[in-house]
């Protein structure tokens, strides 16, 4: 580590959008130590820190990092975030984002470690009554996902409160794209993401792609939801580690473009880029889907002064369909 370089320990660094955020940081200036036990990240995505092979679960650990390293932010999005799962699974969800999440905040106030930027998820506000919704939209998941990520955000808030953490908690709509230089992209097994798995269809590796419900209150009866670059939601988490720093009070924040497009919509834009038809199969409905997710960007957008570069869907599934053309077998290829 470089003498008086800020150090970051960036949990579940390794996986899709940590590893991008890691990139940011190094552009900032920022060291990083990244601790992942590569259940689903990759080790080829950690292009730049130190990498830690291990979990959030571990105290022992956890303390070794701390005590070894002068942490001056945690960047936490290690745990396990997949919707339809979460209902089948509760218990892993619970274990791996609310128990592994308590030691990691209890860690980090037994080492004198306060600022915390937390991977949150628009999964909190449930079925919305607000469209676009705003940040103080009535909480109410309706996924065991959207309620561990609601627990941790309380957790955190109880930590600001008795031993005096600075969270900020950036809620997600839907991270989507690549690293425009072709370093990094998403790579998931099993994907679930409608994006990624689109263009694999349009590639020919997937011979269909299944829309979940083609009777929702929509437009085109297909759901409706809000993506965001993931070069914009690293810079967001740059933005939400200089407001801790300047004093910032604890909040959380939307991270969406504010524009919603539905199921139907992204597939066909993603045949226009790749020029190839995309087989389609209607599904039932998914447990824990709402029909509309769109964000309200105004608090962000007042508060960081957050402009993303990346505003339209179509130049964010641009940088996407380079990387799995490029890399048709992810980080294997």
């Amino acid at each position: 580590m470089i003498k008086n370089r800020k150090t970051a320990l960036v949990t579940g660094g390794a996986g899709y959008i940590g590893s991008h955020c890691v990139e940011r940081l190094a552009v900032d200036g920022w060291d990083a130590i990244v601790i992942d036990d590569l259940s689903t990240g990759h080790e080829k995505a950690v292009l730049s820190g130190q990498l830690v092979k291990g979990g959030i679960g571990d105290a022992n650990l956890l303390d070794t990092i701390f005590s070894t390293y002068s942490i001056d932010a945690v960047l936490h999005f290690a745990g396990s975030s997949y919707v339809g799962e979460s209902v089948k699974e509760p218990d892993k969800y619970y274990k791996n984002n609310v128990s592994n999440g308590l030691i990691l905040l209890s860690a980090m106030i037994r080492n004198n470690v306060r600022d915390i930027v937390f991977s949150s998820s628009c999964a909190v506000y449930g079925i919305p009554e607000i469209i676009p919704i705003p940040e103080d939209c009535p909480k109410n998941p309706v996924s065991p996902y959207g309620f561990s990520k609601m627990v941790f955000e309380r957790m955190a808030l109880d930590f600001a409160r008795s031993d005096g953490l600075r969270p900020v908690f950036l809620r997600y709509f839907n991270a989507a794209g690549a690293d425009p230089d072709g370093r990094l992209g998403e790579d998931h097994d099993p994907e679930t993401h409608l994006i990624p798995l689109a263009i694999k269809a349009a590639l020919g590796q997937n011979q269909r792609i299944t829309i979940f419900g083609a009777d929702y209150p929509t437009g085109d009866g297909t759901c409706v939801r809000d993506y965001i670059h993931i070069l914009d939601l690293a810079e967001a988490h740059i933005k939400a580690i200089d407001y801790i720093k300047q004093g910032g009070e604890p909040a959380a924040f939307n991270l969406g473009n504010g524009s919603g497009y539905s199921v139907r919509q992204v597939i066909k834009l993603v045949e226009k880029i790749s020029g190839k038809r995309i087989a389609v199969k209607e599904g039932s409905r998914r447990d824990g889907d709402p029909p509309v997710l769109t964000a309200s960007s105004e608090h962000i957008d007042k508060t960081f002064g957050l402009t993303p570069k990346y505003p339209h869907l179509e130049s964010i599934v641009e940088t996407a369909y380079r990387w799995h053309k490029a890399n048709p077998g992810g980080f294997g290829s």
